[in-house]
């Protein structure tokens, strides 16, 4: 694995790069990928970072782990590459987007447009072996994306998070509640959605209202 991370955020996880549980997340992904399947392809491991640069960074969604079927994980948490079938999480937030700004449901399931706006897609893990979800969990992905969330606390101010879930309502203890927004709804899958902790929820415009107060451009969703 190719720790090269757009310049952007390189001096920002520098320190993370050359601690040992990262060497030690190196190496088991690289025998990983070397010895199965693995997803999202190497190149697009870091593909969160290299559309959403650090200072353009305003909004962070947090996932918990890439899709694991053939052909669909673009390294953004929810994303999947163009043509392929929206998966049931995707097709709630989609849902709730026709919802809640009255847009036309989308085509493709790319989330890069949003990411290069200014949107952190970030899975708490980052890679999985196919066909077997959660596979890459507890190897030191979580460490490192833990990380990440507590340096953009702690360095930016005014950011909105995104916390779809009980995993990732998790992430709160690392926020610093006093200079960000938090807005909390139930996950997007049918599990969760279907019985009604997801849609309503009006993220998408309560995020941009919070983005225009700060006299922000707001995202095109």
């Amino acid at each position: 694995m190719n720790s090269k991370i757009h310049q952007s955020w390189q001096q920002i996880l520098d320190s993370e790069f050359s601690a040992a549980y990262f060497k030690a997340l190196q190496s088991f992904v690289d025998q990983e990928y070397e010895e199965h399947q693995c997803f999202p392809p190497e190149a697009q491991i870091f593909s969160a970072f290299d559309h959403c640069h650090w200072e353009d960074t305003k909004v962070v969604v947090i996932g918990q782990d890439p899709y694991h079927g053939a052909g669909q994980a673009n390294g953004l948490c929810f994303s999947v590459n163009d043509g392929v079938t929206h998966p049931p999480s995707l097709v709630n937030i989609f849902k709730e987007l026709q919802l809640d700004l009255h847009k036309q449901y989308p085509i493709s399931g790319d989330l890069e447009k949003w990411a290069d706006q200014g949107v952190l897609l970030l899975n708490a893990t980052l890679t999985v072996r196919a066909h077997h979800a959660g596979s890459h969990q507890g190897k030191g992905w979580e460490t490192f994306t833990n990380a990440v969330i507590t340096k953009l606390s702690q360095e930016k101010n005014g950011l909105v998070f995104m916390l779809w879930g009980g995993y990732a309502k998790k992430k709160v203890k690392l926020i610093d509640t006093e200079k960000h927004h938090i807005l909390t709804s139930g996950h997007p899958s049918p599990l969760s959605a279907n019985r009604g902790y997801w849609f309503g929820n009006r993220h998408f415009g309560k995020t941009n209202e919070i983005l225009l107060r700060q006299s922000l451009t707001p995202i095109d969703w």
